[in-house]
C-alpha cells in the first residue's frame, strides 16, 4: 500500500491528522509515539492501527479531504497573523500539554506566545444579569492591570463583558471557541473576534471551515481551563457550560473560584455549589492572586527558551559583588510575571520586608518593577537599555 504523499510537508502532515477525525486519543497517541506527523504518517496502516486508529481514520490519512486540506492551507497562508501548532511542537503551552486531553493541535489567530503567558480564565452565564456582567467586567480589568491574560470562550454575556474589558484595559486577551477559526459565534461577536486575534489570540482545535456544533463547546472548555491558571466564574446556572469549565479546571489541577450570590437568583445556583464543593470565595482579586505563584513559576519552568516572536527576558541592570547589588539581584530573580506581596518575596529571598521595600523602590522609579494593589512584578515593559539603579 502507496504511503501518502502528503507526508512530506510538516504542516501539511499535521493538518491530516486533524483531519481524519473520529476519536482523538489514538491519533494523539500516534504523534507522540511517531515524534512527528510526518512520522506518524510515515509509520504506516499497521502502525495506525496498532495506536487505535480505526479503519476510517487510516482511509483518511491515505486519502485526506481536499477541500478540507486546501481550506486549511489557505486559511494558514492567507493574510492575518495564523499558525498551526502541534502537541509535538515545544512551543505548544505546556500547561495544556500536560491537562487531561490535549488537543492534537491548535489553530490560532493571533499570537502564539500568549499562550505561555500567566492566564486566568473569567467564565458565566450566557444569560447573565447585568450587575454580574459589570462585576466580570471589573474583575478582567483588575486581572489585565495585573498584568494577566485574561480569557474566556467569546459567548454572550460574562465572556464578553471579560474579553471587552481586557481589550479596554489595553491587555491582550485569549478567546477559545468552539467553531474553526475562522468562524464566528454568535454572529455578531464577529468584530469583538477580530479585535482579541489583532491583539491577542483566538485560539480552536477545529479546521478553518467547522460550524458551531452543539458539542464542541463544552470540549472546548476543556482548552479553556487547561491554559488557565485559575478558573473564576461568576454567574451560573446549575447545568450550565461555566460549570462544566469549572470542573475541567478542578480536574486539571487549576484553582477554581467562584462568586456568591443570592440563593434565590438561579444565575447564583452554580457559584454557591461550586463553593459549597470547596471553590474559593473570590469577592475581588485580593483573593485570587495569592493562590496563582506556584502554576505561574511551572509555567516558566516550562517555557522554550525562545517561543517564535519574543524577547528573551532581559537581563538584571547591575552588575557587581557589593551586598547592596547582590541583594537586588536575588529580589530581580524572585520576581516574575504574576504580581505578589512583600511576604511572599521575604520567603523567596530571605531579605526583610523593610529591605525589600527599599530595593522596590529603586527597581519601580528605574523602570524594572511595578507595584499593583500593593503587589510587586518585574515590569511587562523594563528599559530598553541598561537603567541606571541606586544601588545605595
Amino acid at each position: 500500500m502507496n504511503l501518502p504523499i502528503h507526508a512530506t510537508d510538516p504542516t501539511t502532515a499535521l493538518l491530516t491528522l486533524v483531519l481524519a477525525g473520529g476519536r482523538l486519543a489514538p491519533r494523539r497517541q500516534l504523534l507522540l509515539q511517531s515524534g512527528s506527523a510526518q512520522a506518524a504518517l510515515l509509520a504506516g496502516p499497521a502502525q495506525w492501527r496498532a495506536a487505535g486508529l480505526d479503519r476510517r481514520q487510516c482511509q483518511q490519512l491515505l486519502n485526506p479531504d481536499p477541500a478540507a486540506l486546501a481550506r486549511a492551507q489557505s486559511w494558514l497562508a492567507g493574510s492575518g497573523n495564523h499558525h498551526l501548532l502541534g502537541l509535538d511542537d515545544p512551543a505548544y503551552p505546556a500547561l495544556l500539554a500536560h491537562a487531561p486531553e490535549p488537543p492534537l493541535a491548535l489553530f490560532i489567530d493571533g499570537d502564539p506566545a500568549l499562550l505561555w503567558q500567566p492566564m486566568v480564565a473569567v467564565v458565566g452565564s450566557r444569560n447573565a444579569s447585568p450587575s454580574g456582567q459589570a462585576l466580570a467586567g471589573r474583575l478582567a480589568g483588575e486581572l489585565a492591570a495585573c498584568q494577566l491574560c485574561v480569557a474566556s470562550g467569546l459567548a454572550a454575556g460574562i465572556d464578553a463583558a471579560a474579553h471587552r474589558a481586557s481589550l479596554l484595559a489595553g491587555r491582550p486577551g485569549v478567546a477559545v471557541i468552539g467553531t474553526g477559526p475562522d468562524q464566528s459565534y454568535p454572529a455578531g461577536h464577529v468584530g469583538l473576534q477580530a479585535e482579541l486575534a489583532q491583539s491577542g489570540a483566538v485560539v480552536s482545535e477545529y479546521p478553518p471551515g467547522t460550524p458551531p456544533r452543539a458539542g464542541h463547546f463544552p470540549a472546548r472548555n476543556r482548552i479553556l481551563a487547561g491554559l488557565s491558571l485559575a478558573v473564576v466564574v461568576v454567574e451560573a446556572a446549575l447545568r450550565s457550560g461555566a460549570m462544566i469549565t469549572a470542573r475541567l479546571g478542578a480536574e486539571a489541577g487549576r484553582e477554581v473560584f467562584a462568586v456568591p450570590g443570592s440563593p434565590l437568583n438561579p444565575l447564583s445556583r452554580g457559584c454557591n455549589r461550586l463553593l459549597r464543593d470547596g471553590a474559593g470565595l473570590l469577592e475581588s482579586i485580593d483573593d485570587l492572586l495569592p493562590a496563582l505563584p506556584a502554576l505561574a513559576r511551572l509555567l516558566a519552568e516550562s517555557r522554550p527558551r525562545q517561543l517564535p516572536g519574543t524577547a528573551q527576558p532581559p537581563p538584571f541592570p547591575l552588575a557587581g559583588h557589593a551586598p547592596q547589588v547582590q541583594d537586588q539581584r536575588r529580589l530581580w530573580q524572585a520576581l516574575d510575571d504574576i504580581a505578589v506581596d512583600l511576604d511572599e518575596l521575604a520567603q523567596r529571598t530571605g531579605l526583610t520586608v523593610a529591605r525589600l521595600s527599599a530595593i522596590l523602590l529603586d527597581l519601580e522609579l528605574a523602570g524594572w518593577a511595578l507595584q499593583t494593589h500593593g503587589r510587586w512584578q518585574r515590569s511587562p515593559k523594563p528599559p530598553s537599555t541598561t537603567a541606571s539603579v541606586d544601588a545605595g
